[in-house]
């Protein structure tokens, strides 16, 4: 439910582009869109929550910033350069939080799902800070080498489908590296026998 709320001025941005038959025409009447999703669901997470979440702090500021510059100067430069600067800026986050505070984020997230050792947890904080890194390439090779249609539908499509595609290989990763229940039961029989031997 909270990935469909996060994901619909997306959604709200890619069905409005496809009204428009001019693709011109279709991103500025889009970006405006956004940028009015964007508001009213920060507007309603601190209705609901009574706080906001740094996420959609960052997503609202380069929207306004980005999306404003792209309405006002009338050029998608500007908007096309959205994706790309909300993954580097997570980027930048994760590799971060690797040096400062107790935790990288990644294990800030899941250490309540999963136990592994820290360097486990490190390798896979790096993975998203390439990751990120990587999807903010991908983006401007996109947005600045293929029509406006061609980057409208790597934005919604092909960022969410690599996401996904990431999240697995995550998974997999995971489950090579997380205890084996049996492995731990069976030593800690073993554990019992010997100290009652002696």
């Amino acid at each position: 439910m909270k990935f469909l709320f996060d994901f619909f001025p997306i959604a709200l941005f890619f069905i409005t582009f496809k009204f428009y038959d001019n693709p011109e025409e279709g991103v500025y009447a889009a970006t405006a869109v956004a940028i009015i999703a964007t508001i009213v669901q920060v507007f309603l997470f601190w209705l609901k929550n009574k706080r906001v979440e740094k996420m959609h702090i960052v997503t609202l500021v380069l929207i306004t910033v980005l999306g404003g510059a792209t309405l006002i100067l009338k050029d998608p430069f500007f908007i096309k350069w959205k994706p790309t600067a909300v993954n580097w800026m997570f980027a930048i986050a994760f590799f971060g939080s690797q040096f400062i505070g107790e935790k990288p984020f990644v294990k800030r997230m899941m250490a309540h799902a999963v136990e592994l050792p820290e360097n486990i947890w490190s390798k896979l904080n790096f993975a998203w800070v390439v990751f990120f890194t990587a999807m903010g390439f991908a983006n401007l090779y996109v947005a600045f080498n293929y029509s406006l249609s061609t980057w409208v539908d790597f934005k919604t499509y092909g960022m969410l489908g690599l996401t996904v595609l990431f999240v697995i290989l995550q998974a997999v990763f995971l489950a090579k590296h997380m205890p084996d229940e049996n492995t731990e039961t069976n030593s800690e029989e073993k554990t019992k026998l010997k100290e009652e031997a002696e």
